[in-house]
């Protein structure tokens, strides 16, 4: 029995000792990871743009007012047809009803207010994929004001319909920067890349071709340039053997 004994405790010696050593080199020697950012980017001109531009009437009277605000849309809508821009991509938004009143004070005190009239407003926009041609009527448009009409135009926006298919070709980008920047690493310290661990996409940004704009955690969005830079991140995690 004795015997039996000594020879259990002598296996537990063992296996505790191999147990031991084992996690000992385990802790010594612990998986290599390499984590890489690797970034693509991607120059490209917009291919939609949206213009906006308001044009307004006063009087006293309301009915007033929207005849003559009536006459101008029209005088808008000519002006526009006439600049080879299809019916169908001029949008005439609701009325906007403002009523002007003048303050009254005395003694510098205020003692209330002079109804002066009604000042309606409208405004118009314009989609089209035609760039060329709305970036010129937006610069002729002041021509409205030998018709009688005090047009107000906003700058133009310019957006990009194939955006999404831009952003999975910048992601392959991305990812194969990201992989060359691992194997150098992993060569550098004489070892081999191996596996792929993680992958993770960073912010989508847009900003406007050497425009100097800022990066925003959220994603910048520029819609005043027509020629726009277009940048992703992609974070990688590599086994090294």
């Amino acid at each position: 029995m004795k015997h039996l004994t000594a020879i259990i405790f002598g296996v537990a010696i063992v296996l505790a000792a191999y147990f031991l050593g084992n996690a000992y080199v385990k802790r010594a020697n612990p998986p290599q990871v390499i984590s890489v950012t690797g970034l693509g980017n991607e120059n490209f001109t917009s291919d939609l743009i949206v213009w906006e531009g308001r044009f307004s009437a006063f009087s006293p009277v309301l009915t007033s007012a929207f005849d003559e605000l009536n006459r101008q849309k029209e005088i808008v809508k000519d002006y526009l047809i006439s600049k080879g821009i299809d019916d169908d991509n001029i949008i005439f938004n609701s009325v906007q009803t403002l009523e002007q009143r003048d303050n009254r004070y005395e003694n510098s005190n205020y003692v209330g207010s002079i109804f002066r009239g009604y000042e309606l407003s409208q405004s118009v926009q314009i989609e089209s994929t035609d760039v060329a041609k709305i970036e010129q009527v937006s610069r002729e448009i002041t021509e409205l004001l030998n018709k009688g009409v005090q047009f107000n135009s906003s700058p133009p926006r310019y957006y990009y319909t194939k955006l999404a298919d831009l952003k999975i070709e910048m992601i392959s980008k991305a990812t194969e920067d990201a992989r060359i920047r691992a194997e150098k690493i992993a060569e550098n310290a004489g070892g081999t890349l191996g596996d792929l661990i993680s992958a993770r996409m960073g912010v989508f940004q847009i900003t406007g071709q050497n425009s100097g704009e800022d990066y925003s955690w959220g994603g910048a969005y520029n819609t005043s340039s027509k020629n726009k830079t277009a940048s992703i991140t992609m974070r990688l995690e590599y086994n090294v053997d």
